[in-house]
């Protein structure tokens, strides 16, 4: 008795052993984002040190575990701020930028590296425009005043509890840096 193989045992072999890969991609680097959220302005770095207090009362109000980096933060002569940020997505990080006004509204939001093969939608313009004018005094949560997006969920909750650390970021530690500026 001979062995015959069934193609269609061959196509699904083919299929299981066949990586599934995820597409990263860029959609614009720090100074292009700084260029598009902050124009005709200059921008000073303007590192912080984010004490484990500070990352607790950003984690408590954003939910957002993965720690945030203090060195990525630019400021323009006239108050407004420029922050990078980055979260998971579902499996990947997705690195995005924050413009905030002197009065820490936020003035937009670009979408820098993003990693996952689902969920892309959160670098759509209309989607990322719910953000604007929203503060650390706004609830900021998915689903109650930034809608979802189906089949994106994760990035956008993830994205969304981002920018509310950001926005708590400058309520907490950023204000009062502007504060003391005007004081001298």
């Amino acid at each position: 008795m001979y062995w015959k193989p069934n193609p269609l045992f061959i196509i699904g072999l083919t299929a299981v052993t066949t990586p599934i890969v995820a597409h990263a991609k860029i959609y614009v680097s720090v100074e292009q984002a700084q260029k598009i959220l902050i124009p005709n302005k200059s921008l000073t770095k303007n590192p912080i040190i984010i004490t484990d207090e500070l990352q607790d009362k950003m984690r408590s109000a954003s939910s957002i575990r993965h720690p945030f980096q203090g060195d990525r933060i630019w400021k323009a002569a006239d108050g407004s701020w420029f922050i990078v940020d980055e979260v998971v997505g579902k499996h990947e990080m997705i690195t995005y930028a924050v413009a905030l006004s002197p009065s820490g509204a936020v003035t937009g939001i670009e979408i820098l590296d993003y990693v996952e093969s689902y969920g892309y939608e959160v670098g759509e313009v209309q989607w990322r425009n719910q953000f604007i004018g929203k503060t650390a005094a706004d609830p900021i949560k998915l689903n109650q005043d930034i809608q979802n997006i189906g089949g994106a969920t994760l990035s956008c909750k993830h994205l969304t509890d981002g920018v509310k650390r950001v926005a708590v970021l400058y309520d907490i530690t950023l204000k009062n840096q502007a504060l003391a500026l005007k004081a001298k």
